[in-house]
Parts: structure tokens; C-alpha cells; sequence
């Protein structure tokens, strides 16, 4: 699979993976030198209004915990926030793994804060009058997916397909439907829908539908948290304050956070520091769906 394959990847920015720098490495300067404003998005919140909604409640308790002014700064997709790092225009992402490990290796992203999710892990579910009993039954048919490079709703499934020894581009037909994935699969416009576990669950709920009606006939492995980064132009002394403030008050943050409905696939989560080797195995899938080369 060639990378014009992935041409929601075409991007002009900078290639190339970067260490993640030592914050322990602190120089001395003051807190007055440190910037008075931080621009923050979300890499699958699209619009103003909708990182207000979901994330409102966020800003303030993290403009309260940083004493520093928190502005949005809204992205079409986790491929518009790469650039928007090396131009400055945002200092604070919060990326799902896949986007971490594009951010990291494209934009030079410093990881900060891990945010963990409970039930992450990829689900391929199916009507239960389908007949359908196992991914390799899904040659020729249509599955859903929820976006372009999300991590449980598109890649680690991808890699799901090619276990099970099917050709993603030429023996199924993926769509990308968002949230309307388990509404197609009721009504027969899809074969399969590839979700989270915990996005599968809601779509059931939602539908007021039972995994009696749509099973689960694939279940992948636990997915790594999520992840705030940081604009590689900040100070480190400046990213090690976000850090050490962002875990000492991360009851009050994560509370806020779950303000929104929109949240609740962080029921339960937590904040800890970041370990980047648990990246690996989405790094590891992009090489095996043949885009090894766009993380180098």
C-alpha cells in the first residue's frame, strides 16, 4: 500500500520523529517569563461552539489550575492541528494515540499528560441475522467506520482486516459515516460497523438496540490513553509547571471534563505522566497497513 493511499495524509510540513525532550532539564526562569496565554484545541471536536460545549468547563478550571489565559483555537482535523504546532498557532493538543504518534513524528509534539479510557479497545460488530461470524466472512461486504485516522475507529481496525488476511482497499468497502455507523447497520446499508467498545456501547444504547441484535465478532486489544501535547517552542521549565499542575489537579480537571455528555468515554479515567513506548503498538500498526514511512 502505497502512501497515495492515505491521501487524507497529504500534508506539507516537516518530516522526521523527535526525541521527547528531558523536562527535567529545567532552566530558571521565573514564572513571570512564561507565556500569558496558551491556545488549546481538541483533534475530534471540529468549531468554536463545539470545543466550548464539550471542553468550556475544561478551560476554565485548567485557566484557574495554570493561572493563565486559555484560548480555543479550533482544527478541521488532527492532520490541520500538525501544522498548527510548527506555525505556533496552538500550544496545547489533546490527540487520541494515533494522532499522538502523527503529531509526534510530523509536528515534534512534546507528550505531557496521558488521559486514560476506560473500555478502549476496537470492536467490529454485525447484525446478529447477518450470518456473519468472523472477520474473514467480511470480504466483499461494506463496513462502517467512524474517521479517517482515528485510532479505534479506523486503524486498529484496519489492522483487524489484514490479520484476518483481507486487502482493506480492494476486498472490503470501508465508509466513514462518524456517528451514524450503527444507524446504517440497522438498516442494512452496512454489512459491519467498527467502533470503540465504549462508542459501540453508546451507539446500543442510543439506538435502544442489545449486542443480542449486533454482536461483536472481533475485539482487539486495549488501546493507549489519549494524550495532551505541547508545542515543542515552549519552555521546558514552562511544559514541567503544565505537567506537575495538570496531574496535582486532576480531580478537579477531570471532573470538568465530564461536564459534557460528549465526554463520557472519560467515565472513570485518570491522568498520569506519559509513557511513550506504549505507542508502539500504533506505530507497529501503521507499519503493517503499509504507512511505516509516514511516522519516520
Amino acid at each position: 500500500m502505497k502512501r497515495r493511499n492515505f491521501i487524507w495524509y497529504s500534508l506539507l510540513f516537516s518530516s522526521g520523529c523527535t526525541a521527547v525532550k528531558n523536562l527535567n532539564n529545567i532552566s530558571k526562569k521565573s514564572v513571570s517569563d512564561f507565556p500569558k496565554k496558551l491556545r488549546f484545541t481538541v483533534t475530534d471536536v471540529k468549531g468554536s461552539q463545539e470545543l466550548q460545549r464539550d471542553y468550556g468547563a475544561f478551560r476554565t478550571v485548567l485557566e484557574d489550575i495554570l493561572n493563565i489565559k486559555i484560548e480555543f483555537f479550533p482544527v478541521e482535523s488532527f492532520i490541520a492541528a500538525a501544522p498548527a504546532l510548527q506555525l505556533s498557532q496552538v500550544d496545547l493538543v489533546l490527540a487520541g494515540p494515533s494522532e499522538y504518534v502523527i503529531l509526534n513524528a510530523r509536528a515534534k509534539a512534546l507528550p505531557v499528560v496521558a488521559l486514560t479510557r476506560p473500555k478502549y479497545y476496537p470492536v467490529i460488530a454485525v447484525r446478529a441475522n447477518s450470518g456473519i461470524k468472523s472477520i474473514t466472512q467480511l470480504k466483499g461486504k461494506k463496513i462502517a467506520m467512524r474517521a479517517k485516522g482515528g485510532t479505534a475507529g479506523h486503524i486498529y481496525p484496519t489492522k483487524l482486516l489484514l490479520d484476518a488476511g483481507l486487502d482493506p482497499k480492494s476486498d472490503v468497502k470501508l465508509l466513514f459515516l462518524g456517528d451514524r455507523g450503527m444507524e446504517a447497520l440497522k438498516k442494512g446499508e452496512v454489512d459491519a460497523i467498527a467502533r470503540s467498545f465504549s462508542g459501540y456501547e453508546k451507539a446500543l444504547r442510543d439506538g435502544g438496540l442489545s449486542a443480542t441484535e449486533f454482536p461483536a465478532i472481533a475485539i482487539g486489544p486495549p488501546l493507549p490513553s489519549d494524550v495532551f501535547v505541547v508545542s515543542n517552542n515552549l519552555d521546558s521549565a514552562f511544559i514541567e509547571r503544565i505537567q506537575n499542575l495538570m496531574l496535582k489537579h486532576q480531580d478537579k480537571l477531570l471532573k470538568a471534563i465530564l461536564v459534557s455528555p460528549s465526554n463520557e468515554q472519560f467515565q472513570g479515567s485518570k491522568m498520569t505522566a506519559v509513557v511513550d513506548a506504549d505507542y508502539n503498538i500504533i506505530r507497529k500498526v501503521y507499519k503493517a497497513i503499509g504507512e511505516g514511512d509516514f511516522i519516520n
